[in-house]
């Protein structure tokens, strides 16, 4: 489950998503769409239609790193994303879209948690939070 601390963060701060090619290759980029689509998924807005929407349809897990700098804490979350052109998913990226003066989504992306480790410095660094 996301915490209301997590949700917080995510709300405010900027969320970068890594995923790979299917050689293997790192893409990192951040995501000012991602947002909290449930207690154990995370949805963001594609929109370009480049390498992340390409290593999500090649098969690629996703990984969101999201950090508070002055806070010094921060969360990696873990999941596997999937991609939605119809339906109540894409209907939330559409308005999140126009709510906020952006074009309309390729896709919504809901990413299903599968773990989140901390992120914040000190003993507990890396550590797993939850497996859902």
């Amino acid at each position: 489950m996301l915490t209301e601390p997590m949700k917080a963060m995510l709300a405010t701060q900027l969320p970068i998503v890594a995923s790979v090619t299917d050689s293997g290759t790192p893409n990192v980029g951040p995501k000012r769409s991602l947002r909290v689509y449930g207690d154990g998924s995370l949805i963001f807005n594609e929109n370009t239609g480049g390498q992340t929407l390409t290593n999500i349809r090649n098969g690629s897990k996703i990984a969101v790193a999201v950090i508070d700098r002055d806070a010094l804490d921060g969360f990696r979350f873990l999941g596997t994303p999937t991609l939605h052109d119809s339906g109540p998913a894409f209907d939330n990226a559409v308005a999140f879209a126009t709510d906020r003066g952006m074009k309309s989504p390729h896709y919504a992306v809901v990413v299903t948690i599968d773990t989140i480790y901390t992120l914040k410095p000190g003993p507990t660094a890396g550590n797993r939070v939850t497996s859902f």
